[in-house]
């Protein structure tokens, strides 16, 4: 339900963000470095802004869980993997979510590749997916 920032070097907790509901299953940074983005076992995504330490946007994804959440390199579009077996992307700056279909069970997985220009997703029903 929390997600605990760590300072390498001394180990220490540096900052801890509160405001999932329930367990969250995967956190990354963007590129920059100034926003995380959580996702959750209810299929609730979370974007945060490391420097104030508050919520930017909450968004309902659900009722699935979600498992896996990537930022592309622009930090403007998000990969999310469902457990109703399809990838959603969630647009930063317009709010807007689509879906990937093609997995036959639930998404287990989600990168973009360097460049952004593909999207690999892995799945329960053990195929992996390039997008375009």
């Amino acid at each position: 339900k929390t997600i605990s920032l760590w300072d390498a070097r001394t180990g220490l907790c540096a900052q801890t963000f509160y405001g999932h509901m329930h367990s969250v299953n995967n956190v990354t940074f963007n590129l920059r470095g100034d926003t995380i983005a959580s996702c959750d076992s209810y299929g609730v995504l979370k974007l945060w802004d490391v420097r104030a330490i508050a919520t930017i946007t909450s968004v309902d994804l659900g009722p699935h869980p979600t498992n896996k959440v990537a930022f592309d390199p622009s930090g403007q579009v998000l990969a999310v993997a469902s457990n109703d077996g399809t990838v959603k992307m969630y647009e930063v700056g317009s709010g807007q979510v689509s879906s990937l279909t093609g997995h036959e069970d639930a998404v287990q997985s989600v990168v973009f590749d360097r460049k952004g220009e593909y999207l690999v997703s892995g799945g329960s029903d053990g195929t992996v997916r390039i997008w375009s």
